[in-house]
């Protein structure tokens, strides 16, 4: 069977993109190839920062053919509807359908539709630009003389203008190749925007700059690697983290590792090479944390410490994606000069900070409101935060405030996570302190590091230092959880006021555009509250964090102030403030809405299925722990023998309950006893009490696998109803009473799981 290699090489695309972006046109062709009648054996992607690869083995040559019944009318039915039947079906006459009797329903109309199978070359061909032009980066850009506007032209090309092509980065070239393992490949020449597929690649932009013709995958991988690019990312990661590990452990150091710097260095380069460079040790007074974040961030180079040491050393390690004449001197070098530079900045604003506070006298009163103490400088940075009214966001206040309303939530959230309410609450009046600090001011990514090393410095207890840098965590998928209580109960309230807030002002992520970082908070909320196991109901919180919003009052610019004030006069502040909030839409129902989406998402890279979190996923769902709980145990149950027949046992008694209630057939309101004609439905009913009181009993202990194990015992007497009762029974009485037994069964599966969305 034939194989697809497709390259799509460009400029290079941002590190933090590449896998994801490897992983949707994996997707996006496998999906597109299946759904036009092909099948394969297997396919992998791969990812370069100039590159995304996609291997397919074992494609089918050909789709089948496909035979379609198309239903018609009656034959006694009016013309109108004749001819519509027609052209659904494609036919020019009647005279081309089949006439077919049925006992009930009389002769009708019926088209034979045969589709013959395409290559798949042709298939290939037709689906790859549309993937291409449609592909689902987080951002893009057009460029070229297509990009003009249109009707304009430039040496042959039409301005395309919007409808031109859009890529991460420039798009430079495509392979297409296909065929079998062990026969010539063909290219597929689709085109795009001029860009035409065909079998040339390149390999590394400095060492290997000539053009590589390419067959099929095992050469192309072998031709790229003497052209010095590693295709595998994987392998790239591998090779970095082992020449790391070597070169720190040949001169006496550790290395710090770091897999989220490992991940994003990879994608940096294609041939990765290591080097070790060094500044002076002088720097080494500035905190350990601030080295690494700064050397991390603005280089993207791992520090090392002395083997077996406590803090770092003054090497750090460098991946080069050139292997340079000289041995990587100059390399060395020009990196050197860069972290010099930026630890001289860093070790400038720690020296500053330390010795810049603001004047007493003007703090008292803001100081008094938040309880804090004047004598120490992480109290007064907080204080000089909330007098100089920094703003947090134009329609939600400064920075103290914000600050009021975290203090307030972080106060009913320590009773869920059974944190000290008195460490929660001094974590909270500090956590945003360090915004102050010149070091933040110059090096943002500090925010919270630096403020857990004041609080070190004036002896705060260790569970409030621990907070103020990690109420920002999770940042990310990969980053990690906070796991004191303390910290847990900050990171929460931190992260929910600004999705009410932001929900309360109607500011919402919108498509793929997400400026406050919402959908990372909701994430972060969902992170903590699974991997802490944290029972915490949402809307009793967004019930409470509203209302603090809502009565905020808004101190702004002379401009903004008068606005207040005229809008006060005619009671429309609230309107135009909190456009939510003033009617259209119900914040709560729809911010849970968010955190469900957040939610599966998270489940399905667990490796939960999709069909099974709609089970289980209830609108109203606010305890997401609980829901993942659900979830995981009707995983193991419906892979059990019992829960798959229980599964195709439940799904026929509501498939048919739910085509009679359709049609308007009498349902009773509950089972009677004295309507219970034969042993079936009396085993029936009796198993459906003991079930549903059995799954009841035991999800009030929240053990959901218990009543996955009651309501198995259903299998049995379900199977045996099907097999030997008649639903639909002559007397409208039974019927009623049979049909509300199948109701029975869907209520009592229902305390679990809605058993109608699984798949299979």
């Amino acid at each position: 069977m034939p194989d697809l290699l497709l390259e799509l090489r460009s400029e290079e695309i941002p590190a933090r993109m590449q896998r994801k972006a490897a992983g949707d046109l994996k997707k996006l062709v496998t999906d597109a190839l299946v759904e036009a009648g092909l099948t394969y054996e297997g396919a992998r992607e791969y990812w370069t920062p100039r590159r995304l690869t996609l291997d397919i083995r074992g494609l089918t040559a050909r789709s089948a053919d496909q035979r379609e019944e198309i239903k018609g009318p009656s034959t006694r039915a009016p013309e109108q509807a004749v001819q519509g039947f027609l052209r659904k079906a494609g036919l020019s006459a009647v005279s081309e359908a089949q006439i077919v009797s049925d006992p009930k329903k009389g002769d009708f109309y019926v088209a034979i539709v045969s589709k013959p199978g395409r290559p798949a070359e042709q298939i290939i061909a037709e689906a790859m630009p549309g993937i291409i032009r449609n592909f689902p980066w987080p951002k893009s850009m057009r460029w070229g003389a297509a990009s003009m506007p249109k009707g304009a032209r430039f040496s042959g090309v039409e301005g395309k203008g919007s409808e031109s092509l859009r890529w991460v980065r420039p798009l430079q070239s495509i392979v297409c190749v296909f065929g079998p393992e062990h026969e010539e490949t063909q290219v597929i020449p689709f085109e795009i925007d001029g860009l035409v597929a065909a079998n040339i690649t390149y390999g590394h932009r400095f060492h290997a700059p000539e053009p590589i013709t390419v067959r099929r995958f095992e050469d192309y991988v072998a031709s790229l690697e003497k052209a010095k690019v590693m295709l595998d990312a994987d392998r790239r990661k591998d090779v970095i983290l082992h020449d790391a590990r070597d070169l720190a452990f040949a001169n006496g150091l550790d290395l710090v590792e770091d897999e989220g710097l490992l991940e994003e260095v990879s994608g940096l380069v294609e041939w990765p090479h290591v080097l070790m460079g060094e500044f002076e040790q002088d720097y080494l007074e500035i905190p350990a944390e601030i080295i690494r974040l700064t050397i991390k961030t603005n280089q993207k180079c791992f520090v090392t410490r002395p083997q077996g040491g406590e803090g770092l050393s003054n090497r750090f390690i460098l991946v080069s994606n050139i292997e340079a004449k000289d041995g990587g001197k100059e390399i060395i070098h020009g990196n050197g000069k860069v972290v010099r530079a930026r630890l001289s900045d860093a070790k400038h604003f720690w020296t500053r900070d330390q010795g810049d506070l603001p004047d007493l006298e003007t703090l008292k009163d803001s100081a008094a409101k938040f309880g804090l103490r004047v004598d120490k400088p992480l109290d007064q940075r907080m204080a000089k935060l909330d007098t100089l009214n920094v703003t947090f966001h134009a329609k939600l206040g400064t920075q103290g405030e914000r600050v009021a309303r975290i203090r307030a939530l972080a106060s009913e959230l320590a009773k869920v996570t059974g944190a000290d309410a008195t460490l929660v609450d001094r974590a909270v009046v500090l956590a945003k302190a360090d915004l102050r600090t010149e070091a933040v001011g110059e090096f943002p990514e500090l925010q919270g590091l630096m403020g857990r090393r004041y609080a070190v410095l004036q002896d705060e207890d260790a569970s409030v230092a621990a907070a103020i840098e990690d109420h920002y965590k999770p940042q990310g998928p990969s980053d990690r959880v906070p796991d004191d209580n303390v910290a847990i109960t900050v990171a929460l309230a931190d992260k929910l006021d600004t999705l009410v807030g932001f929900w309360a002002i109607d500011e919402k992520p919108t498509g793929s555009k997400d400026p406050f970082a919402l959908r990372r908070a909701a994430l972060g909320v969902v992170r903590i509250l699974l991997e802490r196991k944290v029972r915490l109901n949402l809307l009793q919180v967004f019930a409470s964090a509203i209302p603090a919003i809502s009565s905020m009052p808004r101190v702004q610019s002379s401009q903004a102030r008068s606005k207040i004030d005229r809008a006060l006069e005619d009671n429309s502040y609230i309107n135009e403030t909190f456009p939510v909030l003033s009617g259209s839409i119900d914040v709560s129902s729809d911010l849970l809405s968010f955190f469900h989406d957040r939610l599966k998402v998270y489940l399905r890279d667990m490796g939960a299925r999709h069909d099974i979190i709609d089970s289980v996923l209830t609108p109203d769902a606010d305890d997401l722990l609980m829901v993942a709980r659900r979830a995981e145990a009707l995983t193991a149950f419906i892979t059990s023998e019992d829960g798959k027949n229980l599964l195709a046992g439940t799904r026929r008694a509501v498939q048919l309950l739910a085509a009679e209630e359709k049609k308007g057939t009498v349902v009773a309101d509950g089972v009677a006893d004295e309507l219970l004609r034969l042993d079936a439905e009396k085993a029936l009913w009796s198993a459906i009490r003991w079930a549903s009181q059995g799954a009841f009993d035991a999800i009030a202990q929240e053990d959901f696998r218990s009543a996955m194990e009651a309501l198995s015992k259903l299998r049995a007497p379900v199977d045996r109803f099907f097999e030997e009762v008649l639903v639909n029974d002559e007397d409208a009485a039974i019927r009623a009473n049979r049909l509300a037994l199948l109701k029975a069964i869907r209520e009592a599966t229902a305390t679990v799981a809605d058993f109608s969305k699984i798949v299979s």
